[in-house]
């Protein structure tokens, strides 16, 4: 059960692997995320593979092209409302803004 199921809030999943956001999309979800919007790239295998730095991804430019060069860079689960967005790790991450 999701913890959107389990506070009976009606949430829409979206796969980004399957759908990933368009460069204006993550603009918008940059504009309400609450955490650093670096923290939007995850510093995994991938990031390793593309030979990335952190001076690669200072900017909202720069961030928005690496993920829509490379959907599967872009940190999940991402929650997204009308008026913020936050990545959802830990997972209470995700019952306090639903809550």
């Amino acid at each position: 059960m999701s913890i959107a199921e389990e506070l009976g809030t009606d949430a829409e999943i979206v796969i980004y692997r399957k759908d990933p956001p368009d460069a204006a999309t993550l603009r918008e979800i940059i504009a309400k995320l609450e955490d650093p919007p670096t923290d939007l790239v995850r510093r995994d295998a991938t990031w390793d593979k593309l030979g990335l730095t952190d001076a690669d991804v200072q900017t909202v430019d720069q961030i928005v092209d690496v993920i829509v060069a490379n959907k599967m860079i872009m940190q999940r689960p991402l929650l997204v409302t009308a008026e913020k967005a936050i990545i959802g790790r830990p997972k209470d991450r995700v019952r306090s803004l639903l809550s």
